[in-house]
Parts: C-alpha cells; structure tokens; sequence
C-alpha cells in the first residue's frame, strides 16, 4: 500500500457514521436496507457514505436483485493494518521517536 492509498483510506475512516459502518459490516455482509435500519440518515446519505468506503477499497459492494449488499473486503484491511504498523513509531526500536 502506498502512502496516497493510505491517506484516502483515513479520510474514509474520519466519519462517525462510515466507522459504524465497517463495524457493523465486520460482523459480515450486510443488505443496504438493514444497515440503514441502525442510522438516522436517509437512503441518498447511505449511498454516499457506501460510495465512499468501496471507493477507499475498505468494502466490497454486490447487487443481487434490486438490492445491495456490503462486506469488508479483508485483504484491503490486513494491508492497511500492515502500513500502520509498519509507521516508525510503532517499531520498538523507534518507540521513543513517539513521546
């Protein structure tokens, strides 16, 4: 993962509402119409925040019918997990470089 790719990724993470989504979506795939249950938003605001989570490549999107449904797509996360990680002040040896 390169740093562009990780920057759009924290900025799809900087919503309230987008975060809520991932956790709801780790307890796997979920239908559009069942994740709008838990918000207080509209359908159009939904489908903005869904644009914006498979656009980072955090969420896969499938349509089956006229309905939609959502999954994490792991891959994308273990990797970015992997470039948090990777940042100096997580290494031990660099620990200091974070106080």
């Amino acid at each position: 993962m390169n740093d562009s790719d990780a920057a759009v990724i924290c900025k799809a993470l900087g919503d309230p509402n987008r975060i809520k989504i991932i956790g709801i979506l780790s307890g796997g795939e979920s239908c559009a119409c069942r994740l709008l249950e838990k918000f207080d938003i509209t359908q159009p605001t939904l489908s903005h925040h869904m644009k914006i989570l498979c656009g980072c490549g955090l969420v896969k999107a499938r349509s089956a019918g006229k309905w939609n449904y959502y999954s994490l797509d792991r891959d994308r996360f273990r990797d970015f997990g992997t470039y948090i990680t990777a940042l100096a002040c997580f290494g031990e040896t660099e620990a200091e470089k974070c106080d």
